[in-house]
């Protein structure tokens, strides 16, 4: 099993445990994803410590405040190192007040290209944002690839999968509340279906009272595949090859 994003610095436990109890657990590739200067260069540390570990360098849009060319050049510099996998986590979030509208368009706006001039894929953040995320993916991100983190636009799927974008379902696809999703999850093609931990945020309902971690990925894959009617090791061998196909690591 893969689990596409985590943030490994935000847990409580160390990398080694969080790295040695996903492997117990079957976990064999990990994207850990930055935030901003900080988490990103954690991030890389991580990914050259591991060897299941992999990095995303961005910065996310609560994270956008006073975003700036210096910013930018810094994440290009980041991009270029060799075990970043991906661009981001990125986008649009209008659902509390956080960094200003504008700092995050322009961060945006900017991590697209670099996805672009890089090669790699971008990895997207939206909450409360679900138009405008579209229509800026649409319009500047032709010939990227796309990975929808932690989807939440299950009305939307069917636009998304149009654009050939990838679809990412973290532990919040099992709650009981959320039926629409978990039918999202049944409707992806085998080819466009990841899933993620998003830890320590978000852990799956048959871990709800504890703190998440990428060990739990399992949990939520186990739920995604009984809702697709496959057995564990089917989704298994597609998000596994889904993943290497997006972020470039071995299968």
């Amino acid at each position: 099993m893969i689990d596409s994003h985590t943030h490994l610095d935000s847990c409580d436990e160390g990398n080694d445990e969080l790295v040695g109890n996903a492997r117990a657990a079957g976990v064999r590739r990990i994207l850990t994803v930055g935030m901003d200067e900080a988490s990103n260069r954690t991030a890389l540390t991580a990914a050259e410590t591991f060897d299941e570990v992999w990095a995303a360098v961005g910065r996310h849009p609560n994270a956008a405040t006073g975003y700036d060319a210096a910013a930018a050049a810094d994440l290009r510099e980041l991009a270029a190192h060799p075990r970043c996998a991906a661009i981001g986590e990125t986008g649009l979030d209008f659902f509390r007040e956080g960094a200003p509208g504008a700092d995050q368009r322009a961060a945006f706006h900017d991590q697209i290209e670099i996805a672009r001039e890089t090669a790699k894929p971008l990895v997207i953040h939206t909450r409360a944002a679900d138009d405008e995320t579209i229509s800026t993916l649409r319009e500047r991100a032709g010939g990227v690839v796309v990975v929808l983190h932690c989807f939440s636009m299950p009305a939307r799927l069917h636009e998304c999968l149009e654009q050939g974008w990838y679809v990412s379902f973290a532990g919040n696809v099992t709650y009981p509340k959320n039926v629409d999703l978990a039918l999202a999850a049944a409707s992806v093609p085998d080819d466009r279906v990841l899933v993620e931990t998003d830890a320590p945020y978000l852990t799956p309902q048959s871990r709800r009272r504890e703190r998440n971690q990428t060990a739990n990925v399992t949990e939520t894959a186990r739920f995604v595949a009984a809702q697709r009617g496959q057995s564990y090791e089917d989704l298994e061998a597609a998000v596994t090859a889904n993943a290497a196909r997006v972020f470039g690591w071995d299968a």
